[in-house]
């Protein structure tokens, strides 16, 4: 069962918690001491940051695929550390990544340094409403030069959050995407209920994904109704890609949400009711729609409020999709109101041509 981590930072004392979790994770990720050492510092940075400027927040982190799945690369893992806060946000992003910006009178080295030390960094600010800070380090520096600009699956780009809920050890939900040829696959499960036994069920939808990369979304949830026999089943989506046809191909069973963004305008893609690996549909309708550059796509599991809508932040194609996921998540709870179940959220979107 994959772990996860969400330390509540509300003290200093939790800034040690943070960069312990990092270093777990980097032990699961097989990163190497130096890397290690990196991930740890981003973590702390992090944390120290939320306590400096937003009086608080949280660390999420996760063990990841590489947000781009380059052929060869695919079983990469990266270690991903989120800090989400309902603080002031930040106006000036650009300006608050460079060495010496602060607003507390402190060196202002933070978001610097862990920008230096990440292999992805990006940060998302909205005046009123907190910011979202997020991190990947890996096992080496620059793989995002080495991706092959003539590979179409450069081009498409996805990434998640978990949240599991009362801070416990292991997440329900799982997200997961896998590649076969030019065609990319996104994942969404829900284990049925929360604790260990919806963890396994999850879980074991993600190993079955990579047997079933081949197939198309409705065969592949057939797979993993046999795969989850036994267990106590989930709700799973599945959205898949093919950047050079230009089709969107999606089918699900059971209550995750599925939107996409087409044109500025959100869709919802409808699941069949269900539970796969106990009682799935006989038959599973496939929907298929356009996939342009500019389209967003986001799977949620029923962790969101159930009258949760995207913010039009979401709708831009440009943007690392773990964040847009970490700022759904964010927007759809407080401080007060924390996450009421598991939740999970994955995006799937487009890379800028300057970015693949």
């Amino acid at each position: 069962m994959p772990r996860v981590w969400d330390v509540p930072v509300h003290d200093s004392t939790r800034v040690r918690d943070a960069r312990v979790a990092a270093e777990h994770a980097a032990a699961l990720a097989g990163l190497d001491e130096r890397r290690t050492a990196a991930a740890a510092l981003v973590a702390t940075e992090l944390a120290t940051n939320l306590l400096k400027h937003a009086g608080g927040g949280r660390i999420l982190v996760d063990v990841v695929t590489p947000p781009v799945l380059v052929a060869g690369r695919e079983s990469d893992r990266l270690v991903q550390i989120a800090a989400v806060d309902h603080g002031p946000g930040i106006g000036e992003v650009s300006a608050a990544l460079g060495d010496g910006f602060s607003t507390t009178g402190s060196l202002g080295a933070g978001l610097g340094t862990c920008a230096r030390l990440a292999d992805d960094f990006a940060v998302h600010g909205a005046p009123g409403r907190g910011t979202v800070a997020l991190a990947r380090v890996g096992t080496a520096r620059g793989a995002r030069a080495a991706r092959p600009v003539a590979d179409p699956v450069a081009g498409v780009r996805a990434g998640g959050v978990n949240v599991p809920f009362a801070e416990a050890a292991y997440s329900g939900d799982a997200w997961a995407w896998v590649r076969d040829g030019d065609r990319v696959t996104l994942m969404l499960a829900d284990g049925l209920g929360h604790g260990p036994e919806a963890a396994r069920a999850s879980s074991a939808a993600v190993e079955a994904l990579r047997g079933a990369a081949r197939l198309g979304p409705a065969g592949a949830l057939r797979e993993l109704d046999a795969a989850l026999s036994g267990t106590r089943g989930a709700a799973v989506a599945l959205a898949q890609v093919d950047p050079v046809a230009g089709v969107l191909r999606f089918a699900g069973v059971g209550n995750i949400g599925g939107r996409l963004c087409a044109d500025g305008a959100w869709r919802h893609l409808v699941s069949r009711p269900g539970i796969v690996g106990v009682h799935r549909p006989t038959t599973v309708r496939e929907e298929e729609r356009q996939w342009t550059p500019d389209r967003v796509l986001i799977l949620h599991s029923d962790g969101l409020p159930s009258r949760w809508t995207p913010s039009a932040d979401a709708c831009r194609p440009g943007t690392d999709p773990a964040v847009t996921a970490a700022v759904t998540v964010r927007d759809a709870s407080s401080s007060a109101r924390p996450v009421r179940d598991d939740t999970a959220v994955a995006v799937l979107t487009s890379s800028p041509s300057d970015r693949t």
